[in-house]
């Protein structure tokens, strides 16, 4: 199958990760036919001149989209995926390092299961060193247990996606929604009637360290949390009870101090 890769990046990405990251996705078993990179914004010297070193060993693999401003991941997305020459569209994040059969894998799934919009995997989490993972993640795998699941938690993990772009632009795509560009567009898609599932094998190292963790705290990620919750709840794909339980659990897990939240994450939330 042919496919795209698609990744956004701003100024503020590590360059040593980027670079790791990339080299994750040009080692595996099946290479992506093209590589669509979008630059939200003008970027560092040694992040531009990482790209041009890509970009000159891979000339004929790589698109570049890019942007003076700075405008968040929701419509950097929205035009990559437009900018993608492919169907399926495969999601890679700037930090994350994903197993060199990881694509291999999905695509012969999906040669079996073409109906799927979505098709994505469980993760294994490190802090300091990817040989050594601190936690896992599992994640539903069949449609009615992330339907179930989607109620509650986001059922899937943004870096491990393969998406069919037709399915993407039937649901309106990606969308301006800070740090719920992703579960709002999953929620979309289901809606719309398209058929999602995740594979139980880890297929992607994610980097999670405390630093990720305070990020999904304060007030103002509370505001947007609250504020996804409520388009749960006015789209019907949430009853009332559902809508003040989380709402509840979320200003608690939001308002804690980091340590403990690490803590809530790392022992309630993952293996």
């Amino acid at each position: 199958m042919k496919f795209s890769c698609l990744m956004s990046l701003y100024k503020k990405e590590n360059p040593a990760y980027f670079k790791v990251a990339m080299d994750s996705i040009l080692n595996q078993t099946l290479l992506p036919t093209e590589i669509v990179l979008v630059k939200d914004g003008r970027l560092t010297d040694e992040l531009d001149a990482i790209i041009a070193d890509y970009v000159e060993r891979y000339p004929k693999l790589f698109k570049i989209v890019a942007f003076e401003q700075n405008r968040g991941l929701g419509l950097a997305l929205r035009d990559g995926v437009l900018a993608c020459s492919y169907d399926y569209i495969a999601r890679i994040d700037t930090d994350d390092i994903a197993e060199n059969h990881r694509f291999e894998k999905q695509f012969a799934y999906l040669e079996k299961h073409e109906d799927l919009a979505i098709l994505g995997s469980c993760i294994t989490e490190f802090s300091t060193n990817p040989d050594e993972p601190d936690t896992v993640t599992d994640l539903p795998c069949t449609y009615d247990e992330i339907v179930k699941f989607s109620k509650k938690r986001n059922p899937f993990r943004h870096m491990t996606l393969i998406l069919k772009k037709s399915a993407v632009l039937d649901s309106g795509n990606y969308r301006d929604f800070l740090w719920f560009e992703d579960y709002d567009l999953w929620i979309r898609i289901i809606q719309k009637g398209h058929k999602v599932e995740n594979l139980s094998e880890y297929l992607v190292n994610v980097r999670a360290d405390d630093e990720m963790f305070a990020r999904r705290g304060g007030w103002k990620y509370l505001k947007q949390d609250i504020k996804f919750q409520k388009f749960l709840y006015n789209s019907r794909y949430i009853g009332v009870v559902d809508f003040e339980f989380n709402c509840i659990i979320r200003t608690i897990i939001r308002i804690i101090p980091n340590w403990l939240r690490v803590c809530v994450y790392k022992n309630k939330l993952r293996k």
